[in-house]
């Protein structure tokens, strides 16, 4: 799952995650998410999440979802331009599992998701 308020961002997400073998859904903020995900049966093996977003911020959307014990495995990671120490701290404690800053690379994403044991390291080469 992607969720980021920004049409493009979300493009290339996709893009990169369907190389690695994902099937993606997309959200334009965190409420938009939480009420996607309510409907979908399995639950998505990983959110890649931006933080800044209206309505519901990637932060308030990790708490959420980590509150929620039929959404506990779900892996979650931020990918942000937030790049403060606290708030990469905070975001961790909330629940994430991984954070990427913005602006990234495919390889970084994939690097990630690698060292998260959800794809072989080595795919996007």
């Amino acid at each position: 799952m992607v969720i980021d308020d920004s049409r493009a961002m979300r493009l290339i997400l996709r893009r990169i995650v369907t190389q690695l073998g994902f099937e993606v859904q997309e959200a334009g903020n965190g409420k938009e998410a939480l009420d996607l995900l309510e409907t979908l049966d399995p639950v998505p093996q990983v959110a890649l999440i931006d933080w800044n977003m209206p309505e519901m911020n990637g932060l308030e959307f990790v708490s959420a979802v980590r509150s929620q014990e039929r959404f506990r495995q779900m892996t979650l990671m931020m990918v942000t331009t937030e790049s403060e120490h606290g708030q990469i701290v905070r975001a961790l404690a909330a629940g994430a599992h991984e954070y990427v800053i913005k602006p990234f690379t495919p390889e970084a994403i994939a690097e990630k998701l690698a060292l998260l044991g959800l794809v072989p390291s080595g795919t996007m080469s």
